[in-house]
């Protein structure tokens, strides 16, 4: 192993943050129609003049990558050019923006009061708001929001309109526009709207790139999209889909554009809306389908408490500047601009681990409040805990992850025991407080199926898959140091080399569980090491990696925060060796290890509820697949799963051997 430097030059510490506005506090004292009908003059780039919708679809229709396209099309098909072009604006007819002024003081007007009965807080940074302000006058603009909510992006618009900011164009899904009235609101506020899934549609590609390339080329609004693709129902950050950044990246790649600033922001609650929703989904309960009718009914909400939320925009980030040294931009010149290019190795290597790096850093910007520190004991202690040692081990969990450099959002002068109160009574949906004891409750069955084992199973799981989430939020604090601490309990020695192949075959294990930037195993092993060399829990010797005494309460903490992932991988093994058939599709993959699952909880040898979550079954999937234990095979009418049964056992005995039945320790790795 080799490493360009000890430790990590990062120092993790909590650094000096930006002051919050809550931009609630003038809505609560002024009036919310004057608000809205304030006068908007927001800063364009390069003072440009904004461009109408129509003139920006006839920019699109007319331009010579467009054209090229629609030439190819008709070549290869046989139909006449009229017909292409007409099929090319009936696409961008369906996709386009309508932004109306009108509309957004609408909802302007209308958010104010959702927000303020909703929230206690909405707090941004100002700092952040400057820094892009600046950014939108010097260079086209992409803003790139973390997505644990719908809220996301009705909340970015409403601080961008609040601050007279230019208002973005959205990529949002189809999805909204099968709602009524509403989708079209949402198109005349700054949204356009795109297909799940056209990778083989040439002309729909190109008329959605070309569409959102000539907003960035002329700087006429900012572009917003969600580098997850869609919501985390889990509140971990997905893996990123780098589809729409490499478009944006494109005209500075062609060099149309001097430079484009890539803005990330870290979107926290309190209290996320769809919690019970999402544990739901994970369950295996299908989504909602959007509707107008499903909104009204959702105004039930408006009676609900969801504590703060916090909006974190961050430094933005120089295209220029990443791809000073990496990328040669001639390459572009050997073709003329407007003829379509696969991007090469390299670059698409480039937008890759730019589209991790933006991602890490959204997830270093989330401001973190007590309740998932509490959230993470709870989750670890299942039967319940004394309310005195809650308020002790959250104190104690709270200078942890302060050492480690989390962003933690903590009332100073408040005692921790009025702090974990105020959390928990905010929670009071997922946890109960009874005679001194704290324990995660769970909704009771309804209806026929009260007396079911399974129905009070699925109420259970609910509740921890919830409870879950919020843990999740932390994750990335305490990632790296949890997957060194598990490596050197299942290394044979405290050999360095034999501590790191561990921590190696984990951070390969989980790369589509968490945020690992491929390629950077050697860098995310000395940020662990200076960790836990830095809280006392290790010592590092010239060729070994040994613990401290004093830190063992810290590395069995860290051991236990991945303790649900690797018995969760563990059931996926285990499945797939005892139970999975020669015709098992990726369509039954999924019910069938669930079904698994909840007879080992029914049975009592598994109390994991992740194992259930169709999250953690997916990457589990994809992790075998990368691992060769298990092979797709096409068929003519479907996908089958093959499984090489001796590697899924191996990698099941590697992962910890058998299910435990108690209190989750790791005996071997």
């Amino acid at each position: 192993m080799a490493s360009k430097s000890l430790y990590s030059q990062r120092d993790p510490v909590l650094k000096k943050r930006d002051d919050f506005e809550d931009v609630l506090e003038e809505r609560r004292n002024s009036s919310d129609l004057r608000y809205a009908f304030k006068c908007y003059t927001p800063v364009l780039y390069k003072s440009l003049n904004p461009c109408k919708p129509s003139m920006l679809k006839n920019i699109v229709l007319q331009s010579d990558p467009l054209q090229y396209v629609i030439n190819q099309v008709c070549a290869e098909s046989g139909e006449p050019v009229e017909l292409v072009q007409e099929e090319a604006a009936a696409i961008l007819e369906e996709m386009a923006h309508r932004l109306q002024l009108s509309t957004v003081r609408f909802f302007a007007f209308a958010l104010s009061k959702a927000f303020k009965s909703l929230f206690r807080s909405v707090c941004v940074n100002e700092e952040g708001i400057q820094r892009l302000q600046q950014a939108i006058h010097e260079h086209p603009v992409v803003l790139l929001p973390s997505h644990r909510s719908y809220m996301d992006f009705l909340m970015m618009s409403y601080i961008l309109y609040t601050y007279d900011l230019t208002l973005p164009v959205i990529a949002a899904g189809m999805d909204f526009m099968g709602m009524k009235f509403v989708g079209e609101m949402l198109r005349m506020s700054g949204a356009f709207f795109i297909r799940r899934s056209f990778g083989g549609d040439k002309l729909y590609w190109a008329v959605f790139s070309e569409y959102v390339k000539t907003m960035l080329r002329n700087g006429y609004a900012p572009v917003e999209f969600f580098l997850e693709g869609t919501r985390s129902r889990t509140s971990k950050s997905l893996t990123p889909k780098t589809g729409l950044l490499n478009i944006v990246m494109e005209p500075f790649f062609k060099g149309e554009v001097f430079d484009v600033s890539l803005v990330p922001v870290s979107i926290s609650y309190e209290r996320v809306l769809e919690e019970a929703l999402y544990a739901r989904e994970l369950l295996g309960v299908p989504k909602p389908k959007e509707s107008t009718s499903g909104l009204l009914k959702a105004r039930k909400v408006l009676s609900e408490d969801y504590g703060s939320m916090h909006v974190y925009f961050g430094q933005p980030v120089s295209v220029r500047s990443l791809a000073q040294g990496r990328i040669n931009r001639s390459q572009y010149n050997l073709v003329p601009r407007h003829i379509p290019k696969k991007p090469a190795n390299g670059i698409q290597s480039f937008v890759n681990d730019a589209a991790y790096q933006l991602v890490r850093l959204q997830e270093e910007n989330m401001v973190l409040k007590p309740w998932v520190l509490i959230a993470t004991f709870l989750m670890q202690n299942l039967e319940g805990m004394e309310l005195s040692q809650l308020v002790e081990q959250t104190v104690w969990l709270r200078d942890l992850a302060r050492s480690f450099g989390a962003f933690l959002d903590w009332p100073e002068h408040s005692s921790a025991s009025k702090v974990v109160s105020s959390s928990l009574s905010l929670h009071r949906n997922l946890v109960s407080v009874s005679g001194g004891q704290v324990r995660l409750q769970a909704g009771q069955p309804t209806g026929a199926s009260a007396e079911s084992p399974e129905a009070a199973l699925f109420e259970q799981a609910v509740s921890a898959l919830s409870c879950a989430s919020y843990r999740n939020q932390i994750l990335h604090v305490f990632l790296r140091p949890a997957l060194l601490a598990v490596a050197m309990q299942a290394a044979a020695s405290s050999r360095k080399e034999e501590v790191y192949n561990c921590f190696s075959f984990l951070r390969n294990m989980f790369s589509n569980e968490f945020i690992l930037c491929p390629g950077e195993a050697v860098q995310d092993f000395d940020e662990a090491c200076y960790l836990l060399m830095k809280c006392g829990a290790v010592q590092m010797l010239q060729q070994g990696v040994v613990s401290v005494e004093t830190g063992q309460a810290t590395l069995s903490f860290l051991c236990a925060i991945l303790e649900p992932f690797l018995q969760g991988y563990q059931v996926v093994c285990r499945y797939l060796y005892e139970e999975a058939t020669d015709n098992l599709t990726e369509r039954q993959f999924i019910p069938a290890v669930r079904s698994f699952a909840v007879k080992l909880h029914l049975t009592g040898s598994l109390r994991c509820y992740e194992a259930l979550s169709s999250d953690l079954q997916k990457n589990a999937l994809a992790a075998l697949l990368r691992l060769n234990a298990v092979k797709k095979v096409k068929m003519p009418d479907q996908v089958v799963l093959k499984v090489n049964k001796l590697a899924v056992n191996s990698l099941e005995d590697t992962l910890g051997g058998k299910i435990p039945t108690q209190k989750p320790v790791l005996a071997r790795l």
